[in-house]
């Protein structure tokens, strides 16, 4: 059986992705969840992983004897290793650009990932109304994602971003997380895409799962402290 190693759900958004798409394509794994408690190289989280990836991130996916790190490489084994789920389009050249738009969030979008990481349990409208006027960034970022999903949904008619549900919605639910915890201003279209995504099986199980966590971490909300005291 597969096992997918992950961290908080109420705060790792790189976790999320690759435990959505497994569970929302049914396919059947265990999962090991390794409590944030610090970064630091001696901390319990970054040896529990160290042991299991040389990476010491998460998430991390282990089939028998092979390791497979990172999001994007996860994604891709999964998709490679269960065909009849369909986690790419059909389409070649809507597969390519599926690939193309989960490369793009790999590696982008920074300044939306830095000012408003993710946090599934608050709800931080005020705060996100101080980044979206303060963060030029963030602003671009929002901008860039409205024009990408809002192409994605006009050419391939919906409910999500290539029709059905693939890696790129999976790849774009933390996303959504983020758009919904810090309310920031996008257009209806972007807005019903967003509600959809939240209300997938896959990651309504995730959300219900975070929610129950309880679990707060100072140093992974340090935007929050900042507010409270001031």
């Amino acid at each position: 059986m597969l096992k997918l190693y992950i961290g908080n759900k109420n705060y790792s958004s790189w976790s999320m992705r690759p435990w959505v798409l497994l569970k929302q394509a049914g396919i059947v794994f265990e999962e090991v969840r390794v409590r944030f408690d610090s970064f630091d190289a001696q901390s319990e989280f970054k040896r529990t992983i160290g042991a299991v990836s040389p990476t010491a991130k998460v998430p991390v996916l282990v089939d028998g004897d092979l390791v497979v790190w990172d999001t994007l490489a996860i994604a891709e084994y999964v998709a490679e290793t269960h065909p009849d789920k369909k986690l790419w389009p059909t389409d070649a050249k809507a597969r390519a650009r599926a690939r193309s738009v989960c490369a793009e969030m790999h590696s982008g979008f920074t300044a939306l990932r830095s000012h408003c990481p993710m946090n599934i349990e608050a709800q931080l409208a005020d705060t996100g109304a101080l980044i979206w006027r303060d963060q030029a960034g963030v602003r671009a970022d929002v901008q860039r994602l409205v024009e990408m999903w809002s192409a994605l949904l006009q050419e391939h008619g919906g409910p999500l971003l290539f029709g059905e549900f693939t890696v790129a919605d999976a790849y774009f639910a933390p996303v959504c997380m983020r758009l919904h915890t810090y309310a920031l201003p996008v257009p209806a279209p972007i807005k019903a895409y967003v509600d959809r995504v939240r209300a997938l099986p896959g990651v309504k199980a995730w959300i219900d799962e975070a929610l129950a966590e309880k679990d707060f971490l100072d140093f992974e909300e340090p935007y929050r402290l900042r507010h409270t005291e001031g």
